[in-house]
């Protein structure tokens, strides 16, 4: 009897568990719909080629987002094109080649610190060491170009300052962390047995990586990627500490170019008393998650073009 009084309150508890959970992802959902239908409801009637081909104006009727449209391209594709290859082939490593001694244990330990650290944070960073490192030589023109030295004008040529470069690279640090944590639990779900059948064949190690490892673990790599440039088109906070202008009256046309972004563009709109600059901040918002479903969009595509192959 006390048994089954037993199992019964255990079901009961279980099932009190399962409502609690879908009550509160219920509630989430709701509030989010919620968001979601006010953004759409006072955004939607700004949406236009006008706008998304417009140039940044003081007067909202004017205002479009094709330069900060531009420059979260630029700093989200030397973001990708940097983040990604560097994450993947660090997990690579750590998982694969390094030995397990105390110093990859500590690498690791700080790897999993970085994720959690607040992006803030690495905006600090990159204003110190992309910024305020680099941009220093060129603080003083006139008297790099007065002294005539070939030292001076090559440091001049390399200032990297507030651009679309400093960006890119601050926003790297913010991921890089993410992706090679995901990767290596891509690699860690690969199955013992495809490594050992490729040594009893006499495979080498980076043979079986590359040929066996590295494939079967893309599509946990492709959801880690996306998970983390989900994160860095949205990041706003390291790049205002950067130095990302709220006002850019061009788009970016090299990567010393100073830049601004979506992010940025509807914190300026967003924090403007007139409500014409709200609706059209709304309306940046929805092209936002326009350009972040698209992203998301094209790297499940190719995840799942990587992963038919294995199938």
């Amino acid at each position: 009897m006390a048994a089954v009084r037993s199992a019964s309150t255990r079901l009961l508890a279980n099932r009190a568990f399962l409502t609690l959970c879908l009550a509160a992802t219920s509630i989430a959902m709701l509030v989010l719909a919620i968001l979601l239908l006010a953004i759409f409801v006072q955004g939607w009637s700004g949406l236009s080629w006008d706008f998304l081909t417009g140039l940044p104006s003081r007067k909202a009727d004017k205002a479009g987002v094709f330069v900060a449209l531009m420059g979260s391209l630029w700093v989200c594709a030397i973001c990708g094109l940097l983040a990604l290859p560097l994450g993947v082939a660090t997990a690579v490593f750590l998982e694969e080649f390094a030995q397990k001694t105390r110093f990859t244990r500590i690498v690791q330990t700080n790897i999993m610190n970085l994720a959690g650290v607040p992006s803030i944070v690495y905006g600090i960073l990159g204003l110190t060491a992309f910024a305020r490192m680099f941009g220093a030589f060129g603080t003083n023109v006139e008297d790099a170009i007065s002294l005539g030295s070939e030292e001076s004008l090559f440091f001049l040529r390399i200032p990297f300052g507030s651009s679309v470069l400093a960006g890119g690279l601050t926003l790297m640090l913010v991921i890089l962390p993410v992706v090679i944590i995901a990767t290596q639990e891509a690699l860690r779900a690969v199955p013992g047995s495809l490594r050992a059948g490729a040594f009893a064949l006499g495979a080498t190690r980076w043979q079986t990586v590359w040929g066996i490892t590295l494939p079967a673990a893309v599509p946990g790599i492709m959801t880690g990627a996306i998970l983390a440039m989900s994160r860095a088109i949205g990041e706003s906070a390291p790049l205002l500490v950067l130095g990302g202008a709220l006002f850019v009256s061009g788009a970016p046309e090299n990567l010393m170019s100073d830049f601004a972004v979506l992010p940025l563009q509807i914190y300026n709109w967003a924090s403007r008393p007139q409500e014409s600059f709200h609706a059209i901040a709304a309306s940046a918002i929805i092209l936002q998650l326009v350009v972040l479903f698209l992203f998301n969009g094209i790297a499940v595509f190719i995840r799942q073009k990587l992963q038919k192959p294995l199938q």
